[in-house]
């Protein structure tokens, strides 16, 4: 008695090659529902085989300095330079060699579900993750280019040990005295480095969600502090919180006389 469509479809779930015994056999069955479960498995493989492909390719970094020895590398991103409102936050991330999370990337390419995913399996199987938060008003005193490096600095102060080299995104750190190098794009081409801009966006955005909660007029929870039409309306509305970055010049041009 042949097996019926829905059994196939769940034994196809634990099929994890082409040259299974159970795929082959299924090959054989011209019936068009099984022959498009194929299809479906086929493309699943192709998916997995391109997000494993991705992840080693963004491991060179991390694989060139394990070839001389170093093993605790510091991914480290921010995230928050550009809103309006809200803290500045960075994370620093020391991941394990046998680390395998395929499809992680740079958190703006992600979708908010994946990243709360990845979020969970990163603080579950890293090593060491440190968090640097940077509040507005700090931001206004010493411009946000300033506020980033000192995010970024707490972040790695905050690890529970030191790492002995930083992959850092697009930013150099001299006040830290570890041996480090800043990558263009690092959390689209470092693992470590897209490891830290997850944790540092959930941190954010939760964080920005809570805000919302307390201050439901503006918004936050949609917009997590970006300059959109709606939170400008907020802004004319209910007025300037101290949340909100005074020296950024949307909000001082109109309310910092």
């Amino acid at each position: 008695m042949k097996r019926t469509i829905k059994e196939i479809k769940q034994m196809l779930h634990d099929v994890n090659s082409t040259e299974d015994a159970f795929f082959k056999e299924c090959e054989q069955d011209e019936r068009k529902g099984v022959q498009q479960l194929l299809k479906q498995k086929l493309k699943q493989f192709e998916t997995e085989e391109t997000l494993h492909a991705q992840f080693h390719e963004m491991l060179r970094y991390e694989n060139e300095l394990y070839t001389k020895g170093i093993e605790w590398i510091a991914g480290v991103d921010e995230v928050g330079r550009g809103p309006l409102a809200g803290p500045v936050v960075a994370a620093a991330v020391i991941l394990p060699k046998d680390f395998y999370l395929p499809g992680l990337t740079d958190s703006k390419k992600v979708s908010e579900q994946k990243r709360e995913a990845y979020y969970e399996t990163i603080m579950n199987k890293a090593m060491a993750v440190g968090i640097g938060i940077i509040e507005a008003s700090i931001i206004d005193e010493i411009n946000i280019y300033e506020a980033t490096k000192k995010a970024m600095q707490q972040a790695v102060e905050t690890l529970s040990f030191s790492p002995q080299y930083l992959l850092i995104d697009a930013m150099k750190l001299p006040n830290v005295n570890i041996p480090q190098v800043s990558i263009i794009k690092g959390d689209a081409t470092s693992i470590s480095i897209a490891a830290s801009s997850i944790i540092a966006k959930v941190t954010r955005d939760r964080m920005m969600k809570e805000l919302g909660e307390k201050y439901p007029a503006y918004g936050f929870e949609k917009h997590m502090g970006y300059g959109t039409s709606q939170h400008l309306e907020a802004i004319d509305t209910h007025g300037v919180l101290e949340q909100h970055r005074k020296s950024f010049a949307p909000i001082k041009d109109r309310f910092i006389k």
